[in-house]
């Protein structure tokens, strides 16, 4: 299955984009210190692997820059789930892990050489449970700018960054579905063109963007 060639079933143009006001870092920082009363719109995708749930965590890094942008990787073409995808920085707990944020920093430095000391952590998402078995807490930072990557060649193909702005209007937001494998498959899909190629952002990465729209608009 191409995800990119999956038809479009609707687009969320009626929805309200998150005021630019509200993406600053200040405004992040106070949304996190004095959350609303909200519920996440996705959290469970359809299982399509037989293994045993999983915890992992994975980093939602956002940069500090004039306009915010949130740091995505593209993985390798060879992993043996979610390969090709584009994912935030994480993956699985380890047992030296002392939380999940921990554990997403953790694998951000590894997978992307993002050192702990350029972040902020403003708090943690709502678990997010993966069609691959994968129980995930979406971690929040800001990062500061400045900082420069390493990327793990054996885990990751690049790295990019993609507006916030962009992330968190719904009219980028695009719903999908298919039958596969004799099963009704819906997500979401944020296809970013950055002048040079599309990313097509898709979904557990879009599920968990969008889930943050949610905390923000709420």
């Amino acid at each position: 299955m191409a995800p990119h060639l999956v038809p479009v079933t609707g687009v969320d143009t009626h929805l309200p984009a998150v005021a630019a006001a509200d993406l600053a870092p200040e405004a992040l920082r106070q949304r996190f210190l004095t959350p609303p009363v909200w519920q996440p719109e996705l959290v469970v995708e359809k299982k399509f692997m037989d293994r045993a749930p999983m915890p992992a965590a994975v980093l939602i890094p956002i940069v500090m820059r004039a306009e915010p942008t949130v740091l995505l990787t593209q993985r390798t073409a060879h992993l043996s789930t979610h390969a090709g995808q584009i994912a935030f920085p994480g993956g699985k707990l380890d047992e030296t892990d002392a939380d999940a944020a921990a554990a997403a920093m953790r694998e951000a430095y590894e997978e992307v050489g993002l050192a702990p000391d350029w972040l902020e952590v403003l708090g943690q998402m709502p678990l997010y449970t993966t069609g691959s078995a994968f129980m995930v807490t979406p971690v929040v930072a800001l990062v500061r700018p400045g900082f420069t990557l390493q990327p793990n060649g054996f885990e990751v193909s690049d790295v990019f960054e993609v507006p916030l702005a962009f992330l968190m209007n719904p009219a980028n937001h695009r719903h999908h579905q298919v039958h596969w494998q004799g099963v009704p498959r819906q997500w979401l899909s944020m296809p970013y063109h950055d002048g040079v190629q599309e990313r097509f952002i898709w979904g557990a990465t879009a599920g968990m963007l969008r889930n943050f729209y949610r905390f923000l608009v709420a």
